[in-house]
C-alpha cells in the first residue's frame, strides 16, 4: 500500500492491516468503506464496527490474505483515489 494516501499502522501476526485515511477524505469510516466498494471495488472494514460507540479515528481494516494479483489490483485502485 506504499504510494497510496493511507497511513499504515504496525501489524504483526495477523492477516489484517489498519490504515488511516485522514489525508484522503473527511468521511466517516463506514461511509468511506462503502464508497470504496461501490466506486473502486476494494473492500475494507470500518474499525468503528468493533466499538459500541465508534472508534473516533479515521481507520479502515484491510485483509491481505489474498492472491498476489488481487492485492496488486487493489493497491493500484487505492493509489488512484
Amino acid at each position: 500500500m506504499q504510494g497510496t494516501g493511507f497511513s499504515l499502522r504496525p501489524s504483526s501476526g495477523s492477516y489484517f492491516i489498519c490504515a488511516g485515511y485522514e489525508a484522503i477524505t473527511n468521511e466517516t469510516d463506514s461511509d468511506f468503506a462503502s464508497r470504496l466498494v461501490r466506486e473502486h471495488g476494494v473492500a475494507a472494514i470500518p474499525v468503528s464496527a468493533f466499538y459500541q460507540y465508534g472508534a473516533g479515528e479515521k481507520l479502515l481494516r484491510f485483509c491481505f490474505a489474498k492472491k498476489e494479483e488481487t492485492l496488486r489490483l487493489a493497491t493500484e485502485r487505492l493509489r488512484n483515489l
